[in-house]
C-alpha cells in the first residue's frame, strides 16, 4: 500500500485510503501533496473507518470523489446488499432496528454484522457518506448550505453542522470560503456532480446498450450522453451523464428539483454505469475471456421496476421489438414530463400499471400472457408484498420473482445482473450464452462458468459481446 502511495497509482483509488497521523488528514492513493513518512502512514479500508479514528479528508485529493469499494466478491448478499443501500442513504429515512428488520436480522445481530466485515457500525458508515457528500456539494456548487444539509441526507441543519465541525474541525461555510475559488458556478436550476471510477471504462458499449434498450420518452442516448427524466418520492427531474475520459469520471448534470433525492441520484447512476467495479481484478479472474475488451462493464438500471418491465417485454423477441414495445407503454401509462423535446415522460410506476387492465395492454401489443406477467408484478409491488429496490437479501429475492408467473430463471438471472447487480449472477439458459459456451443445455454452461465466480455476469457480457463479433452484429450486445 506505501509503494502505492509512491508511486501515485490509480489503479488502487477507492481501495483504501491512507491516514498521515502528523497532520490528521487522510488521502486517496494517487494523492499529489508530498509523500508522508511510512511511520506516519496508517491505512483504511474506507473512509468511515479513518473518520471514526479521527482523521479528516484532504482538501487537495478530495477523498469524496474517489470510486466506491466494490463487494462484488462478498459472497454474503446481505452484507452486500446493506452497504449498497446505506451508501444509497437507507438510513435517511430508517432507523437502524427498521431497515435490520428487512433482512429478518435483528438489530443487535445486524450492527455486529456490519462492524464486523467493514470495519465500522452502520450509523457512522452513514454518517460518512452524508458527510462526504455535503462537501461535494460544499465545495462544486453554490447550493445554500441549509439546502447542502437536507440534500446530502441530514434531519437537521443544526445537527448538520455539529458533525461537520466534529468531524473536519471547521464549520461548513469556512470550508466553502476555503475551496470558492475553484469552485464553479452553476445556474440556479442545475448542479453538476462528479463520479469518479477505476479505468478501463467502455463507456461506448454503455452507450450503445442503452440506446438499444432505451425507453423512449424517458431515456435519450446520443452526443456521447445518457439523458433521462427521474422521479424518485415527491422530487422529479432530469439527469445527463456525460464520461470525461481523461480523469476517470463521469459527470452527472441534473436539475435542482432533484436535490431532495440527491443521494439516491447519483447511488443508482453508480448503478447504471457499474462505476465501483475493480476492472483488474476482474479480468484476473476472466483471464482470456475479458482480453478483447478489459473495460467491459455489467449496465446496471437506474429504475428496477422499469428494468423488470423491459426484461418481461424482451422475452423472446428481437430487442428491436421490444423497444417498440417499451416507447408504447411509456405513451400510454407514463406521466407527462414535458411537451416538447425528447424527454417526455416519466417511467410508468407500479402503482400505475397495477391499475392497468390486461385489454389495455394487449391492445399495444403485449402478448396476453407478458401481460399478465407485469400485471402480477406490478401489483405484487404496488401492494408492498415485494419490492425490488428495498434492501432484502438477493437469493431470497429471486425466489420470490421466479414465485410469480412468466418469471423464469433467465428472466430471474438478468434481473439479478442488471437491476439487483449481483456480479455473480448467470442467465445459463441463455440461447447465446450456450451457442458462445459451445453447449447443449443449461447445466453444462453452469459447469462451464464455474471457472468465473464471482465474476459470472461479467463472463457473460463477454459472451454476448463474443457472439455478437463473430456474428458481425453491428450493434453491441445486439443479441439481448
Amino acid at each position: 500500500r506505501f509503494k502505492a502511495i509512491a508511486t501515485r497509482d490509480r489503479r488502487f483509488d477507492g481501495l483504501f485510503f491512507v491516514g498521515v497521523k502528523s497532520t490528521g488528514v487522510y488521502c486517496r492513493p494517487g494523492c499529489p501533496s508530498k509523500l508522508p513518512l511510512r511511520d506516519n502512514c496508517v491505512f483504511f479500508n474506507h473512509p468511515a473507518i479513518a473518520e471514526a479514528q479521527g482523521f479528516r479528508p484532504c482538501l487537495r485529493c478530495r477523498p469524496e470523489l474517489a470510486p466506491g469499494r466494490p463487494l462484488e466478491d462478498a459472497h454474503d448478499d446481505i452484507l452486500r446488499s446493506a452497504f449498497m443501500h446505506i451508501q444509497a442513504g437507507a438510513l435517511n429515512d430508517l432507523n437502524v432496528a427498521s431497515f435490520a428488520a428487512r433482512f429478518s436480522l435483528s438489530e443487535r445481530h445486524f450492527r455486529r454484522l456490519i462492524t464486523s466485515r467493514l470495519g465500522v457500525s452502520p450509523v457512522q458508515l452513514a454518517q460518512t457518506q452524508r458527510l462526504l457528500l455535503a462537501k461535494q456539494l460544499l465545495t462544486e456548487t453554490n447550493i445554500p448550505i441549509i439546502e447542502v444539509a437536507f440534500s446530502a441526507g441530514f434531519s437537521s441543519l443544526r445537527r448538520f453542522n455539529d458533525l461537520f465541525k466534529k468531524r473536519y474541525r471547521l464549520t461548513p461555510s469556512a470550508l466553502r470560503k476555503e475551496v470558492q475559488n475553484n469552485s464553479p458556478v452553476h445556474a440556479n436550476d442545475r448542479f453538476v456532480c462528479r463520479l469518479a471510477y477505476r479505468p478501463p471504462f467502455d463507456w461506448e458499449s454503455l452507450l450503445e446498450f442503452f440506446k438499444s434498450r432505451q425507453f423512449l420518452g424517458v431515456e435519450s442516448v446520443g452526443s456521447g450522453a445518457y439523458a433521462r427524466t427521474v422521479k424518485i418520492g415527491k422530487a422529479s427531474g432530469w439527469i445527463v451523464v456525460r464520461n470525461r475520459k481523461e480523469r476517470s469520471e463521469v459527470v452527472v448534470e441534473f436539475s435542482s428539483t432533484l436535490l431532495s433525492a440527491l443521494s439516491t441520484v447519483l447511488a443508482r447512476v453508480r448503478c447504471l454505469l457499474d462505476l465501483d467495479a475493480f476492472p483488474e481484478r476482474i479480468n484476473q479472474s476472466l483471464g482470456e475471456l475479458s482480453a478483447g475488451n478489459p473495460g467491459l462493464r455489467v449496465p446496471g438500471a437506474f429504475d428496477c421496476f422499469e428494468m423488470a418491465i423491459r426484461a418481461i417485454l424482451g422475452q423472446q423477441i428481437s430487442v428491436k421489438a421490444a423497444t417498440t414495445l417499451a416507447a408504447r407503454l411509456v405513451q400510454k401509462f407514463g406521466e407527462r414530463f414535458s411537451l416538447s423535446g425528447e424527454l417526455t415522460h416519466f417511467s410508468p410506476t407500479a402503482e400505475i400499471m397495477a391499475r392497468a387492465s390486461k385489454p389495455e395492454l394487449i391492445e399495444i401489443g403485449i402478448t396476453p400472457a407478458r401481460a399478465q406477467s407485469i400485471l402480477t408484478l406490478s401489483r405484487a409491488i404496488a401492494q408492498k408484498r415485494l419490492s425490488l429496490d428495498a434492501p432484502v437479501s438477493v437469493k431470497n429475492l429471486l425466489l420470490q420473482l421466479q414465485s410469480l408467473p412468466g418469471i423464469g430463471e433467465w428472466t430471474a438471472q438478468y434481473l439479478a445482473m442488471r437491476a439487483l447487480r449481483w456480479p455473480d449472477a448467470f442467465p445459463a439458459s441463455d440461447l447465446v450464452v450456450m451457442k458462445a459456451l459451445k453447449v447443449s443445455n443449461a447445466k453444462e454452461a453452469l459447469a462451464m462458468a464455474e471457472q468465473w465466480r464471482p465474476w459470472r455476469a461479467y463472463a457473460t457480457l463477454h459472451l454476448w459481446r463474443r457472439a455478437n463479433i463473430s456474428q458481425s452484429c453491428p450493434a453491441v450486445f445486439g443479441l439481448r
